[in-house]
């Protein structure tokens, strides 16, 4: 007892000599506010017995408070001396009397010190939106790539051409009922109307025409599409209107077309009659041409036809006076162009080879040409372009045309050019109608459009993604090339513009530089330009167009020109003059 006294005594004294420096700086802890809070875990065993001990009031575990530099006081309501303590809170605030500090000061901003540990670091809004927002266009991107592979077969748009009466509307719906798009029954239908109408031979066509005008006159007056598929790829038909009075209709149809078929036929007089001056022939075979069609497949049609009985000299009389104007044209004769003979009507040559009625010709198809020719080049990745063709109202704004770049899917936003009308995809509707989820360059569909009038809508018209718009302008220069004219061209001369699917009366304001054979520009401009001569020249518009230079976007940068129901000349913009002027004006 006393060897304990005597301890006691000692630490008293030495505890009496301790002197505190109150003048001394408060310890202030730092931490790091961008560390992840700290979320203690509840423990299974107390480790150890403060720990353990229970809580007053609501049970829940004390905050740990650490102070230096001050006497600690019972009375949280008197203001605490400086140096402040510091304090530390591990697990969730106290509910004790801390507020009543608050009302006896004023709050001050907590401090990093202050602030509490378990308590996340705030983020920055901004930041969280534009990371959410990535991830979901990453997120919709996969989706997109697993949607577009399911686009196995190609796709390819077929156009047929040629005089009126060659059979190109018997070929076209002959050949949907023979790859089975058309069933026997509907078939024996057409066939039963049509022989009551007095048209015994024209049932195969009226798959196709469907208008009652056209049925009754025999003629196509719009340009029909329809669909088939092989075994290799997917094709739409559009079946171009033959009489002159419609060449409009077929120049829409050839700016949408991949391959051109021209029907010629070979009957006694109907060819001559289409080849010779007035036929359609000729132009037809000269507008394809300039709307891009690099391949002409030319169907030697009705060689059943008791003036010809699949004679072979008849055959070559044709080829050998097509030939020459063909490659006059542009087509190679070795490559670009393709000679089959056949009989639509019958089938003959169509999908099966002909077989014995015509032993002197042993080679392919119609059908087995189109599945062997090359794969055309799509812009799948490239900036979205559909030039409108045609469009009406069902239950909402649907619009149809082929997808020359890009790609589309449902509740897509997208914008109409010129008028730079926002829109949404609502639906998407492919072959015979069927809806599909996506849509790459190169189909030919029909698009149902949210939230735009279709009053707002206009053959010619471009939808384009919001990030790519298309230019828009009133005047350009571009090099034209004189295919028929009476008289001769100058400056003031007014005309008919037909660019894609765009049809808009123009001006050749100036003359620019005459181009030789050559291709050597001469430095003073022409008083004027005749046929069969090329020129550079400056076009005005009535009203803005979407057109593109033709080195960056071919489809968008050739036209025709037309004057008095003939093509006067043909031509490929070179530079766009009033772009920026129209865009801000718009």
């Amino acid at each position: 007892m006393a060897n304990q006294q005597d301890n006691v005594d000692d630490v008293t004294k030495k505890t009496g000599e301790m002197s505190l420096n109150v003048g001394a700086k408060a310890f202030v802890p730092k931490f790091n506010v961008k560390a992840p809070a700290f979320a203690p875990r509840k423990a299974t065993q107390p480790a150890a017995p403060v720990a353990a001990a229970p809580a007053e009031g609501a049970g829940v575990a004390k905050p740990m408070t650490i102070s230096i530099g001050g006497s600690s006081s019972n009375n949280t309501t008197e203001a605490v001396a400086v140096p402040k303590p510091a304090t530390i809170s591990i697990g969730e605030a106290s509910t004790s009397q801390a507020p009543a500090a608050t009302d006896a000061a004023p709050a001050a901003e907590p401090t990093p010190a202050e602030s509490s540990v378990d308590s996340p670091a705030p983020e920055n809004p901004a930041i969280e939106a534009a990371t959410n927002e990535v991830a979901v266009e990453e997120e919709e991107e996969e989706d997109d790539d697993e949607l577009f592979n399911e686009h196995t077969k190609e796709h390819t748009n077929v156009i047929f051409i040629g005089h009126v009466d060659a059979g190109k509307s018997t070929l076209g719906g002959n050949i949907l009922f023979l790859t089975g798009m058309v069933d026997k029954r509907t078939m024996e239908k057409y066939e039963r109307e049509a022989k009551e109408a007095g048209r015994d031979s024209w049932y195969l066509s009226w798959a196709l025409d469907t208008n009652q005008e056209e049925r009754a006159k025999g003629k196509t007056v719009e340009c029909g599409r329809a669909f088939f598929e092989t075994d290799k790829r997917r094709y739409t038909i559009l079946d171009a209107p033959g009489h002159k009075n419609f060449v409009p209709s077929m120049v829409g149809g050839a700016a949408q077309a991949d391959v051109a078929v021209l029907v010629i036929s070979a009957r006694r007089g109907e060819f001559e009659t289409g080849f010779e001056r007035g036929g359609q022939t000729r132009e037809h075979a000269v507008l394809v041409k300039t709307a891009g069609v690099r391949t002409l497949i030319v169907a030697i049609n009705k060689m059943d036809d008791p003036t010809v009985g699949w004679d072979k000299a008849r055959y070559d009389e044709v080829t050998s006076k097509l030939t020459p104007f063909l490659k006059k044209t542009g087509y190679s004769p070795k490559t670009d162009i393709i000679y089959i003979p056949m009989s639509g009507y019958t089938g003959a040559g169509v999908k099966d080879r002909v077989g014995s009625a015509c032993s002197w010709y042993t080679g392919p198809s119609l059908l087995e040409t189109l599945d062997g020719l090359q794969s055309v080049e799509r812009k799948t990745n490239g900036p979205l372009r559909i030039p409108i063709s045609e469009k009406y109202r069902d239950m909402g704004t649907i619009v149809s045309g082929k997808i020359e770049s890009g790609r589309i899917r449902i509740n897509q936003k997208m914008m109409l050019m010129p008028e730079k009308h926002i829109c949404e995809v609502s639906n998407i509707y492919g072959a015979n109608e069927a809806e599909e989820k996506t849509a790459i360059s190169g189909d030919n569909v029909r698009i149902k459009l949210r939230g735009i009038d279709d009053g707002l809508v206009q053959n010619g018209h471009v939808l384009v993604d919001l990030k790519h718009p298309c230019h828009i302008t009133r005047e350009f220069d571009a090099l034209l090339i004189i295919r028929e004219a009476k008289n001769i061209i100058t400056s003031g001369y007014k005309s008919v513009l037909h660019v894609h699917t765009a049809t808009e009366e123009v001006i050749l304001s100036k003359l620019l530089h005459k181009v030789n054979a050559k291709n050597q520009r001469s430095r003073a401009p022409p008083p004027f330009i005749k046929q069969n001569e090329k020129c550079i020249v400056r076009i005005q518009t009535t009203k803005p167009i979407c057109v593109e230079r033709f080195e960056d976007f071919p489809q968008l940068g050739r036209f025709t020109l037309r004057d008095e129901g003939k093509t006067i000349a043909v031509g490929k913009i070179l530079k766009l003059v009033e772009t920026n002027t129209v865009n801000a004006a718009n």
